[in-house]
């Protein structure tokens, strides 16, 4: 085996990128194992059943665990993006609607906050921008972990709110929304072509309101980046801020790495837009449309592209959308 060669650790770089291969197959071989086995093991639970030696229930029961790990599986096959495997970079911010709209935007953050501790992934907050007396402007969050943009690229889109707010005075019922932007969060192993020269950096002092939290330095950064879009010639100019560390080199890095992750995503945007000329046929999802609404008085959440709801709203809003992902992946997932 390669791994096993003496000289395998010498190119530390390449030797990850094979490791990494191997754990995937090994687990794609370790699912598979484990379906079979649970196959066999309903085949003589129900021959135990004819018996008389096993209930009905117990088959049932068993035959509804195997089903789970068929359809697991089948959820893992429609992560087979070149970008799915990757951590991510989710930014949300608030719609028109002042207050409202601020704080339908700061229960959004906690929503993927919680879904991310849920499934174990890291998660931090790189910048956030408070509303002006509630909830949030914008926030940009990295969730790091396996498929963690395979996962998350569908919540791509505008989220709309129907609730009767307490913010209102009459009480009156509302409608808010907020957008999601999700894009893949480039590792080292991802070439990509920055020009420095056409970089400039801005610091700032980053912290609380006031008191011992405020930072006496400027350890805030803020990235410009005159992006020309090398298919088109259009320009544009990309601001990125971070103030997730009290150390300025590092906030640099992570804004740096951020860059990155948006040129990448610009890259895998053009390769799906020229895939979808080819498989015209096919059906797309318009990222940037609203795709979900959390009617909070009707207890309903709706997603308006898989038809999928549920009744379950405070689960929903404490990071329960395993569901809304799955089937957003079964039903587009092989298209993309």
């Amino acid at each position: 085996m390669r791994t096993q060669a003496p000289d395998f650790w010498n190119d530390a770089k390449t030797a990850e990128k094979v490791m990494k291969q191997v754990r995937e197959l090994k687990g794609w071989i370790e699912g598979c194992e484990e379906v079979c086995r649970s196959i066999d093991d309903l085949n003589v639970l129900y021959e135990f059943a004819k018996e008389g030696e096993a209930t009905e229930e117990e088959v049932d029961t068993h035959y509804a665990e195997t089903l789970s790990l068929v359809e697991n599986l089948e959820l893992k096959n429609m992560l087979q993006g070149e970008a799915d495997e990757m951590s991510c970079v989710l930014k949300i911010n608030s719609g028109a609607g002042g207050t409202e709209s601020q704080d339908w935007a700061s229960m959004l953050m906690r929503m993927y906050i919680r879904w991310a501790e849920n499934n174990h992934y890291k998660c931090s907050v790189s910048t956030l921008q408070d509303g002006d007396e509630a909830g949030i402007k914008t926030v940009t969050l990295q969730i790091e972990g396996d498929f963690a943009y395979g996962y998350l690229k569908g919540e791509n889109g505008v989220h709309r709110l129907v609730r009767v707010s307490p913010f209102n005075a009459q009480g009156k019922r509302m409608t808010s929304f907020a957008s999601v932007f999700v894009t893949p969060l480039v590792d080292d192993t991802i070439e990509i072509s920055i020009n420095q020269a056409d970089i400039s950096w801005d610091t700032f002092r980053s912290g609380g309101a006031g008191g011992q939290n405020v930072n006496k330095v400027e350890s805030g950064v803020r990235l410009r980046y005159q992006y020309k879009d090398p298919y088109t010639g259009e320009e544009e100019e990309i601001l990125i801020e971070n103030t997730e560390t009290r150390d300025q080199p590092k906030n640099k890095e992570n804004a740096l790495r951020q860059l990155r992750s948006i040129l990448y995503d610009k890259e895998l945007q053009h390769r799906m837009a020229e895939q979808a000329k080819v498989e015209a046929n096919k059906k797309k999802i318009e990222w940037g449309s609203q795709i979900r609404s959390y009617v909070f008085d009707d207890r309903r959440v709706k997603d308006h592209r898989t038809n999928y709801q549920t009744s379950d709203v405070g689960g929903v809003m404490d990071g329960k959308i395993d569901e809304f992902i799955k089937a957003y992946l079964m039903e587009f997932g092989g298209t993309e």
